[in-house]
């Protein structure tokens, strides 16, 4: 299920039954595995910008890997990293490093404050 208002741009793949809510941005190359939840308003980055610079050329853009039974919450904005299978990202997160499976995470920058099978 894709939402109202979503922009999804090329080089991007969804798993099945994965939901993404409305105003939510999936930039390219971003991959999300099924049986995922993307809450509304979550924006996908695809530069981290260490450079400090734009890159407009097609070796540019960053990927970003979100694995299975992911659950994100609304305004949470993801840099290019990995989402590790079952976690949850917190509403409002920003997340800039590869987040473990199963670990909930929060807050800017995103950190971990538990994990789902405690």
């Amino acid at each position: 299920m894709i939402g109202s208002y979503v922009e999804i741009q090329r080089n991007v793949n969804i798993g099945n039954t994965t939901r993404i809510q409305s105003h939510s941005f999936i930039c390219s190359n971003t991959n999300i595995g099924g049986n995922c939840f993307v809450a509304h308003g979550v924006m996908f980055i695809n530069d981290d910008f260490k450079s400090h610079e734009v890159k407009l050329n097609e070796e540019g853009p960053q990927h970003t890997r979100v694995e299975n039974n992911v659950i994100i919450g609304t305004n949470a904005t993801i840099f290019p990293v990995t989402l590790g299978e079952n976690c949850i990202i917190g509403a409002g997160a920003v997340v800039t490093k590869d987040v473990p499976a199963n670990a909930v995470v929060v807050g800017n920058p995103a950190r971990v404050t538990g994990y789902r099978d405690e």
